[in-house]
C-alpha cells in the first residue's frame, strides 16, 4: 500500500501577496465582528426577550414560567401579542419596581391584551375583573421584573400617580 504524504503548497505559494492580503482583509473583517459584538454584549445580556423561569411568590402562584419574543407574550403556553411602546427611563423604572436609578438594567413598556377571563395557575388572574392592556419590563442581569396594568391609557410611571393608581394590577419577578 502506498504511503500517504500530505501535498504540501509550492513554497512560491506561501507569500505570495493576493493570498496575504486575501488573509490580511478576512482576519481584519473577523476582528471588527468580534469587537463589535463585545461592545453589544451589556445590551443584549440586559434584555427581556427569551424564557424566564418563576422566581417570586406571586410568579409562582399565578403565571409560571414566562417566554418574551419581539411579538408575544407566553404565559402557560398562552400566547398573546406584544407591542414594544417605548423604552422606560430610570426614574420610570425606580418608580415601578423600586429600583435603584443608578443600579443600570433596561425598562420597556408594551401594549398588550390579556382578557379578564383568562385564567392563569390556581385559576388565577392578572389584573382581577379587568382586561390586561400594559407590561412594563426591567432587566437588571439575569432578573426580570414585570407590571402589568389595565386601563386603556398607558399608565404614568411616577412614585405619586404608581402609588395612587388603580391599574396597577401586580409585579412578578422571574431569572434566567
Amino acid at each position: 500500500m502506498p504511503e500517504f504524504k500530505p501535498r504540501l503548497p509550492h513554497p512560491s505559494q506561501k507569500c505570495h501577496p493576493q493570498r496575504v492580503n486575501s488573509l490580511r482583509l478576512r482576519a481584519s473583517i473577523i476582528l471588527v465582528f468580534v469587537l463589535s459584538l463585545h461592545s453589544l454584549a451589556p445590551h443584549c445580556l440586559a434584555q427581556d426577550k427569551g424564557m424566564w423561569r418563576a422566581a417570586s411568590n406571586t410568579a409562582n402562584s399565578i403565571t409560571g414560567d414566562i417566554a418574551i419574543s419581539p411579538i408575544k407574550l407566553t404565559i402557560n403556553i398562552v400566547s398573546y401579542p406584544l407591542a414594544q411602546i417605548r423604552t422606560l427611563k430610570p426614574e420610570e423604572v425606580s418608580a415601578v419596581f423600586d429600583a435603584d436609578i443608578n443600579a443600570g438594567g433596561t425598562g420597556t413598556l408594551y401594549s398588550l391584551r390579556i382578557p379578564a377571563a383568562q385564567r392563569f395557575l390556581h385559576k388565577n388572574t392578572l389584573c382581577g375583573t379587568d382586561e390586561t392592556q400594559w407590561m412594563a419590563t426591567f432587566v437588571s442581569g439575569r432578573t426580570l421584573q414585570l407590571a402589568f396594568f389595565s386601563g386603556s391609557v398607558p399608565p404614568v410611571f411616577t412614585l405619586d400617580a404608581i402609588s395612587k393608581s388603580g391599574a396597577v394590577c401586580g409585579t412578578f419577578t422571574y431569572a434566567r
